[in-house]
């Protein structure tokens, strides 16, 4: 006999956590995700910096970080480079530093013991049934199925819940590709790079841990070719690539439209990136994925009678954001319009290298 619920939830990132700790206990939930609590399990690949946005979320939630999800350094600048006009410049940033891994798992640490949470699960197939949706996963290669009236997608870029319910729905998708050195900079920095030769979106590096962390999101074709080719570029820019720890890789989107939005239908609803909820210009999502999260719960909260719609007249506001951000786009990635941003120096600052003398 299949488990009967009231509400599952695929996917236990920012987005996920966030909405099984709010929903009232009052509902049977069951939580269904890939990521396990050991280092070889899936992690995501960011950069893992907090933006104000994001902090700010967690401000209006009267929500602490534990110190064990920070990370050294913290640092206030991000170091800007345009390869293809040859131009670098450094903007203040006030970005928290953490360990994202650390952080999803603490997220989901905290969520309420009523909640039954599947990990290292893999959710295979979806079917719309009359009662709601048959839901059949994996856990640990043991084939499970379960019966759910309500049902979120909070499973990222390449959304199981997405597909099921949009099949024709094609959203612009990246590969980002993350790796993991071991430190060899004599100062640790952060930088944001850019360079239309290799992609048309962004790459990052960050130091953190005695680590040095570069990452991109490349076009899916010949992905891994563009990652290695921007490497081999970078360390004639001074990059020092260290032993390699690890390589992380996964499906980001990346909206180019307002219809690239999308909150579900028919009693299924998405939240986070699987909505499109991500922005275009930095490709940051977690703030995003908390609010949309929130108002998820306070819809299903209240058993709205039309809960799908009342999801979509909450989240107008931030998917108006979000598009608005769509204008950003081209002075940051048309390599005219950049140009012209970084030689005008606007709230750009100087930094200043000094020698120690022992």
């Amino acid at each position: 006999m299949n488990t009967t619920y009231d509400i599952a939830i695929i996917g236990l990132g920012p987005a996920g956590s966030v909405l099984a700790r709010l929903l009232s206990k009052e509902f049977k939930i069951i939580a269904i995700d890939k990521k396990n609590d050991l280092e070889n399990g899936f992690q995501k690949p960011c950069g893992g910096l907090l933006s104000s946005d994001a902090q700010k979320v967690f401000a209006r939630f009267d929500m602490t970080i534990p110190k064990s999800i920070l990370v050294d350094p913290q640092i206030f600048s991000v170091k800007t480079m345009d390869e293809n006009n040859k131009l670098i410049r450094y903007y203040q940033r006030f970005y928290i530093n953490i360990n994202r891994h650390k952080f999803d798992l603490w997220l989901k640490s905290i969520i309420p013991s009523n909640v039954h949470i599947y990990n290292n699960s893999n959710c295979t197939n979806i079917e719309k049934i009359d009662t709601g949706y048959k839901v059949t996963f994996s856990e640990n290669g043991k084939k499970q199925t379960i019966i759910t009236k309500y049902l979120v997608g909070a499973d990222g870029a390449n959304s199981i819940v997405r597909r099921t319910i949009y099949p024709n729905k094609k959203i612009r998708t990246y590969m980002a590709i993350q790796q993991w050195f071991s430190e060899e900079h004599e100062t640790p920095f952060y930088s944001c790079i850019f360079d239309d030769e290799i992609t048309d979106c962004c790459s990052w590096s960050i130091s953190k841990d005695n680590h040095f962390i570069f990452g991109g999101a490349y076009p899916i074709d010949n992905s891994k070719e563009k990652f290695e080719k921007q490497k081999k570029n970078l360390i004639k820019q001074g990059f020092k690539f260290g032993k390699l720890l690890k390589t992380e890789a996964c499906l980001v989107l990346r909206p180019s439209k307002y219809s690239d939005f999308c909150c579900g239908k028919n009693n299924a609803f998405l939240i986070g990136e699987s909505a499109g909820f991500i922005s275009p210009s930095s490709l940051e999502g977690i703030s995003s994925a908390i609010i949309s999260a929130e108002y998820l719960s306070k819809v299903l909260n209240s058993y709205s009678k039309n809960p799908n719609k009342k999801y979509r007249q909450k989240t107008l506001k931030l998917r108006l954001k979000i598009f608005l951000k769509l204008f950003k786009c081209p002075f940051m990635y048309n390599p005219i319009l950049r140009k012209i941003v970084l030689k005008s120096k606007i709230n750009s600052i100087d930094v200043r290298k000094i020698e120690n003398d022992f």
